[in-house]
């Protein structure tokens, strides 16, 4: 399976101010989103697109382009779609980050973290607590590294068990987030 090349941010600037704006779709946490998105984006978490796939190609029909904070998660829901069946899928390079970097118009709401910096900031201080414990029971060292591996293979993969796990908590979470409401929202986009 081939990926179309990533859609730079000139680019989609082009296409929104001639009329032929693709379907813009987030797949940031719903918090994420509420702080900062491309106005006219639908919000779609990553974890919701990957447990409803099938469901979620009826309703994206045309040119879509994917949206997160950098391009590495809109870069997996791409390699999702595509293998639902979905053809026309390019990923914002850059994300909203090389959005917001090119003075691209944003709605913003209630600030909230980015999900990989509330990884760092639960990772971070895993490892501090684990090696301090460690001073009192030496055993508890391999709590630090078992971060330490975790975020290895999360650099290798290209995937983090951790964020899929915070983005799961009420912080991130959000009323948009469920399948009944975003197919109720990409519908809309239809008329």
């Amino acid at each position: 399976m081939t990926t179309s090349p990533a859609l730079d941010v000139p680019a989609l600037r082009h296409l929104i101010a001639g009329g032929q704006a693709p379907r813009l779709i987030d797949v940031r946490t719903p918090a994420e989103f509420e702080t900062a998105h491309i106005p006219g984006s639908r919000n779609v978490p990553l974890d919701l697109l990957r447990e409803h796939r099938d469901e979620l190609r009826e309703h994206l029909d045309g040119p879509v382009v994917l949206v997160c904070r950098s391009g590495q998660r809109a870069g997996q829901a791409e390699r999702i779609l595509a293998g639902a069946g979905l053809p026309d899928l390019r990923v914002l390079a850059g994300g909203i980050t090389g959005w917001r970097a090119e003075h691209g118009p944003v709605t913003t709401g209630r600030p909230r973290w980015e999900l990989e910096r509330q990884v760092r900031l639960v990772a971070g201080g895993i490892v501090l607590a684990a090696v301090l414990a460690s001073t009192v029971a030496e055993p508890v060292k391999w709590v630090a590294a078992f971060i330490g591996a975790g975020l290895a293979v999360a650099a290798l993969t290209d995937t983090c068990a951790m964020g899929m796990m915070l983005a799961r908590l009420p912080y991130n979470r959000g009323p948009r987030t469920d399948l009944a409401r975003v197919v109720t929202a990409l519908g809309a986009d239809r008329r």
